[in-house]
C-alpha cells in the first residue's frame, strides 16, 4: 500500500463523509486519518466497542483521543489506562497540552493530581481497585481506553487487564489498542462476548515500509529481492552463503571496516565491530539507529567500543545541548552519587552520540537516553528487548545483534512475534520513507531461514488469567460468591480453554470408532481377548521397570527396592500361570489378534489423555475459584453459606494486599508474625516478599543481624504451612522466600551510602529502584494494618527506603 503524504491523508478524511462528531475530531487536528483509523472511530461514533491491532508507530491512539473528543461531547467522563507509570505520565503530560490542567488528571498508585477530573490517565490496576471498592469516580464514566492491552498475555499482570474488562459497568464502551496479534479475532470475539458489540479492526500496514538487509562483511545486502511481483529471497546472497558456509568468522581484522588486510586474508567473511557497523549506517544514510543486543553487559560494553573508537556523531553545539538537558535532568542527584551511577561516563557517550538502555539503568538515565534520541542528538542506542515494549522510540535502523537469545537455560531462537516487535521500530512516520532492518551475518544464519523470520505473523494473545486470593475475596464482597464464578467463566482464559476443547473434541470421535474397530478386530470366539490382552501388557510392563531397576535392587543399596522388586516377581510368575490357563492361550489367531490389541491400548491411550485434558480445561477457571474458596473457608476468610460466601473481618484486610504473595502477607500480619520489628527489618522483609532473582543472578545472601534471622524462620514456618494447605487442595505452588537483597535494603533503610548498598546487593542502579518501588507499595499496603504500631513501623520503613536516588526516582 502505498503511504499517502499528511496533506493528502487529510484531504481524504476531510472529503470522505463522516459522523458529524468525527468531522468535529477531524477539524482539531492538523493531519487526515488512515483507513483503520476511520474504520475504528466511525464504529466508535456509532456506539460500539472497538478492538485495534496495529503495527507499532501506525497512530493507534488516534482512535484513544477521538474516545475523548466524544466523552468530552457527550460530558461523560473518560479513562485512559497505561501497564505503566511512565507511559502514564507521558500520557497525562501529552493531555494536559491539549487540554488544560484543569480538565485532566493522573492516578498511578503514588500520584494522585486531580482524580475528579473529566479526563484521568491511570494504570491499569488503579482501575482495577476503583472497580473493586465501587468507587464514585465510575460514576458517568462513558469510556475506557486500554492502551497496550496484549499486556493481559503478561504472567504476573495480565490478570488485571482482564478484571477490568469483565467487571467494567455494561454501559461503558471500551477502547482496545493492541500490537498486532495474529489471534485479534479471536480476542475481539471474547471482548463482544462479554462487553456486547465490538468492532475489531485489524491493519498490518506498516506506515513507513521496511527494507531489510543482511550485512555481509562490510557490505549491505538486501535480504529480498522483487521479482516479477513475487518477493524471494535475494539469490545473490544466498549464493554467497552457500559460498562462505565454511570460512571461518570472528577472526582480528587487520583493515578498516572488515576490508581485507593481506593476501592471507582474502576470501574471509570478518565480523564488523558495533563502531564499524555505526560507521557503514553513518556512510549510507541510516541512522539513527537501535542496536538490540539480548544482554545489559553486552549494550554497555557496545558503548564502550564506541568511546575506544573514532565514532563521533555530534557537532560542539548538539554537545552542549545533550549536556544541558543531561544535568538538568539529573540536578537531583546527590554528587556523592553521581560517580557511583557512573554518570560522567554515560555523559561522556552521550555526548558522542551513543547510548545504552536496558532496565538496569536508572530511570532518569534512560528518559534522557528517550529524550535525546527523539531530539535526533543520540543516533545510536544499544538496546535490550525491553525497549520493544510500550515507548515511543522509533529509527530509521534496527539492527539485530543475533537472532537467538539466551532465556536462562539455553539459547533459544528469537520468535517471528518478537522479530516483529524489534523491527516494529524501524522507520519514523513523517520523517523517513522507509524503515530499515539490519542482519550481521554468520555461518549459522541462513537466508531463507531469516526469510522465513521476517515473513510471519505469528504473535498470538494467549492469556495469563488465574483467579488469586485477593481477588477471590475481592469478587465475593463485590458481587457475590455465584455471581463471582460466573464472572469469571467469562473470563478470556475461559474463553480460549473452551475453544481448544472444541479443537480436542473434533478428533476425539474419529479415535473412538477406530477404537471400537480395534476391539472388534480383537474378538476371539474361545474367550475375552481383552482380558487375555491386558495381562500380556501387564507383564510386559513388569518385565521392563524390574530391568530398568536391576543395578539398584543387586547392589542392595534400597531395601524397600529390593523387596518391591520380590514382590513384582511373584505377581508375574502368577499372571504367567493364569495366561497360560486363558481360554484365548490356545487360539490359532492369537498373535493376529494381539496386534489389534496393541492398537487399541495405544489409541485408547490417546484418547484417554484427550478425554483428561478437555476434562482439565472445562470450567477451569471456575473449579479454580472454587478451591480458593474452600481453602480460604479452611483459613476463615470467609465463611461458606450453601452455594453462597460471606467474607469475614480477616478477609477485608486480605482484600487490600496485592502480589504473588497475599495470602502469605495476610496471614503474616493477622497472626502478627512481624510485630516488633523496626522499621530497616521490616524494609528487609518486605525486600524478601517481593523479590525474584534473574536468571543469571546467583550470589550468596547474608541476612540482618539481630533477631531478624527469628522472624525469617517464622515468616517461612509460615510459606510452609501455606504451601501444605494449596497441595492439599490441588493449587498452584509458590516459590521459596528469597532472601538475597534483604541485607542490603536492611543497610539502604538504616541509612548507608548508594555504592554500599548496590556492592551488597550485586544489583545495578535500575534494578535497585525497581526493587525499591515494590518494597515501598507493599509497605504501604502493610501500613493499612489494624495494628497501629506495625503499621507505624511500615510508614517509618517507607520513608526510610524513600530516600535519596530511590525518593528522587519514584517522583521523577
Amino acid at each position: 500500500m502505498e503511504e499517502l503524504s499528511p496533506a493528502e491523508r487529510f484531504a481524504k478524511a476531510k472529503s470522505s463523509k463522516q459522523p458529524r462528531s468525527l468531522q468535529q475530531f477531524l477539524d482539531t487536528i492538523a493531519f487526515g486519518l488512515d483507513d483503520f483509523q476511520i474504520e475504528a472511530c466511525t464504529a466508535l461514533a456509532a456506539g460500539s466497542g472497538v478492538l485495534v491491532a496495529a503495527p507499532t508507530g501506525a497512530g493507534k491512539t488516534i482512535v484513544g483521543e477521538f474516545a475523548i473528543h466524544l466523552a468530552i461531547e457527550t460530558k461523560q467522563k473518560v479513562f485512559y489506562t497505561t501497564p505503566i507509570k511512565a507511559l502514564s505520565n507521558q500520557k497525562y503530560l501529552e493531555l494536559v497540552a491539549r487540554y488544560g490542567p484543569e480538565r485532566v488528571g493522573l492516578l498511578t498508585g503514588d500520584t494522585n493530581q486531580n482524580a475528579d477530573a473529566q479526563i484521568v490517565v491511570m494504570t491499569t490496576e488503579v482501575l482495577r481497585n476503583m472497580i473493586y471498592a465501587n468507587s464514585n469516580n465510575l460514576i458517568a464514566l462513558g469510556f475506557v481506553v486500554m492502551d497496550e492491552v496484549h499486556y493481559l498475555a503478561d504472567r504476573f499482570r495480565g490478570a488485571v487487564w482482564e478484571e477490568v474488562i469483565l467487571h467494567l459497568p455494561k454501559d461503558v464502551k471500551i477502547v482496545s489498542l493492541s500490537a498486532t496479534v495474529s489471534n485479534a479475532e479471536e480476542f475481539g470475539a471474547w471482548l463482544d462476548e462479554v462487553r456486547g458489540d465490538t468492532k475489531v479492526i485489524v491493519s498490518e500496514h506498516r506506515p513507513v515500509p521496511l527494507s531489510q538487509h543482511v550485512l555481509f562483511g562490510a557490505e549491505l545486502m538486501d535480504l529480498f529481492e522483487e521479482s516479477k511481483g513475487s518477493v524471494r529471497v535475494n539469490p545473490e546472497l544466498a549464493q554467497k552463503h552457500a559460498q562462505k558456509l565454511r570460512q571461518p568468522t570472528n577472526r582480528p581484522m587487520r583493515g578498516r571496516r572488515g576490508y581485507p588486510g593481506g593476501p592471507r586474508d582474502q576470501g574471509l567473511i570478518h565480523k564488523l565491530s558495533k563502531p564499524e557497523i555505526v560507521e557503514v549506517l553513518d556512510e549510507h544514510d541510516m541512522l539513527p539507529a537501535i542496536f538490540f543486543i539480548f544482554s545489559r553487559a553486552g549494550c554497555e560494553a557496545a558503548v564502550k567500543a564506541c568511546q575506544n573508537s573514532s565514532v563521533r556523531l555530534t557537532t560542539t553545539e548538539e554537545k552542549q545541548e545533550i549536556r544541558r538537558i543531561a544535568e538538568e535532568k539529573c540536578y537531583n542527584i546527590a554528587d556523592e552519587d553521581l560517580d557511583t551511577l557512573g554518570y560522567f561516563e554515560w555523559l561522556a557517550a552521550l555526548e558522542r552520540g551513543v547510548a545504552a538502555h536496558h532496565a538496569g539503568m536508572l530511570p532518569a538515565f534512560k528518559e534522557v537516553v528517550e529524550e535525546l534520541f527523539l531530539r535526533k542528538l543520540v543516533r545510536v542506542v544499544f538496546a535490550t528487548e525491553t525497549l520493544s515494549l510500550g515507548i515511543n522510540m522509533p529509527a530509521r535502523t534496527v539492527v539485530l545483534d543475533r537472532l537467538d537469545k539466551f532465556n536462562g537455560e539455553g539459547r533459544v531462537q528469537i520468535t517471528p512475534g518478537e522479530y516483529t516487535q524489534y523491527t516494529g521500530r524501524a522507520g519514523r512516520r513523517g520523517i523517513d520513507t522507509e524503515g530499515h532492518s539490519v542482519i550481521q551475518w554468520s555461518a549459522n544464519l541462513d537466508p531463507n531461514s531469516v526469510a522465513g523470520l521476517a515473513s510471519k505473523r505469528t504473535y498470538p494473545l494467549v492469556s495469563a488469567f488465574r483467579p488469586t486470593h485477593n481477588m477471590a475475596v475481592n469478587l465475593i464482597e463485590a458481587f457475590g460468591r455465584n455471581r463471582a464464578r460466573e464472572v469469571l467463566e467469562l473470563s478470556f482464559a475461559q474463553f480460549q480453554a473452551d475453544r481448544s476443547v472444541v479443537g480436542l473434541a473434533k478428533g476425539l470421535r474419529e479415535k473412538q470408532v477406530s477404537v471400537d474397530g480395534y476391539a472388534k478386530s480383537m474378538t476371539c470366539h474361545l474367550g475375552d481377548f481383552m482380558s487375555y490382552a491386558s495381562m500380556r501388557r501387564e507383564i510386559s510392563d513388569i518385565e521392563r521397570e524390574l530391568a530398568s531397576n536391576r543395578t539398584r535392587a543387586e547392589r542392595g543399596k534400597d531395601i524397600r527396592a529390593s523387596k518391591s522388586r520380590k514382590e513384582k516377581e511373584r505377581h508375574m510368575q502368577k499372571l504367567k500361570t493364569d495366561i497360560k490357563h486363558h481360554a484365548c492361550h490356545s487360539c490359532n489367531e492369537r498373535e493376529a489378534h494381539a496386534r489389534w490389541a496393541e492398537r487399541y491400548f495405544k489409541l485408547k491411550r490417546e484418547l484417554d489423555s484427550a478425554l483428561s485434558q478437555i476434562e482439565g480445561r472445562t470450567n477451569q477457571v471456575a473449579r479454580t475459584f472454587d478451591k480458593l474458596c474452600e481453602l480460604l473457608a479452611d483459613l476463615e476468610y470467609i465463611e461458606l453459606e450453601g452455594d453462597d460466601a460471606t467474607v469475614l473481618d480477616s478477609g477485608k484486610t486480605l482484600a487490600r494486599i496485592y502480589g504473588e504473595r497475599d495470602l502469605l502477607i495476610s496471614e503474616c500480619l493477622r497472626h502478627s508474625v512481624w510485630k516488633g520489628m523496626d522499621a530497616p527489618a521490616l524494609a528487609a522483609m518486605a525486600a524478601a516478599l517481593v523479590y525474584e532473582a534473574r536468571r543469571d543472578e546467583e550470589f550468596e545472601s547474608r541476612m540482618p543481624k539481630g533477631n531478624f534471622v527469628d522472624y525469617a524462620e517464622k515468616t517461612v514456618d509460615m510459606w510452609w504451612q501455606l504451601e501444605s494447605l494449596s497441595k492439599k487442595y490441588k493449587l498452584p505452588q509458590t516459590e521459596p522466600l528469597d532472601f538475597a537483597i534483604s541485607f542490603a535494603f536492611y543497610r539502604w533503610a538504616s541509612g548507608a551510602r548508594l555504592d554500599t548498598v548496590l556492592d551488597l546487593a550485586d544489583l545495578l542502579a535500575g534494578d535497585f529502584i525497581r526493587w525499591s518501588k515494590q518494597v515501598i507499595d507493599l509497605l504501604d499496603q502493610i501500613a493499612q494494618t489494624e495494628d497501629k504500631a506495625l503499621a507505624e513501623t511500615a510508614k517509618n520503613a517507607v520513608d526510610a527506603v524513600k530516600r535519596g536516588i530511590v525518593a528522587y526516582s519514584y517522583y521523577g
